[in-house]
């Protein structure tokens, strides 16, 4: 039997916040003989008022910077050895449910995750980190 992939969500716009994110669940993955996936998710704005104000080719572009913003995290993160081996995932829609589908369908046995920008009322965690860790059918592992 093949071990479950661990997932580590990632957001490309914090730059390097999410390096020792990658890392961690890098060793986790390698510790339980699991392929690592990394995913990151573009904020669709296709459905709503804001997506007017931005051209039909908005999202394509947004997908292709995210995916080289992925590769370029990952291999900076983990080198280009590493890089090569890691599963790269670029979606788009809403983070928490976009990360909880992607666990589900390749039956993750673990996503880690980092808790970002919290606020007064997300004191613990950020939004998206707590709603992963609520309604997760696998272990979330959060590093701060």
């Amino acid at each position: 039997m093949t071990a479950r992939p661990v997932l580590c969500a990632v957001d490309v716009s914090n730059k390097d916040r999410d390096i020792g994110v990658l890392k961690q669940a890098a060793r986790l993955a390698a510790n339980e003989g699991s392929r690592l996936d990394v995913v990151t998710v573009v904020p669709d704005f296709g459905m709503s008022i804001v997506g007017t104000f931005f051209g039909k080719d908005h999202l394509d572009m947004a997908m292709k910077e995210a995916r080289k913003l992925l590769d370029d995290l990952v291999s900076t993160s983990l080198g280009p050895d590493a890089n090569a081996q890691v599963r790269h995932i670029v979606v788009s829609g809403s983070a928490y449910e976009e990360i909880l589908r992607i666990a589900e369908a390749d039956n993750a046995s673990l996503i880690v995750i980092g808790a970002h920008k919290p606020d007064f009322k997300d004191y613990l965690l950020g939004p998206n980190a707590a709603r992963i860790v609520r309604h997760s059918n696998c272990s979330v592992l959060v590093v701060r």
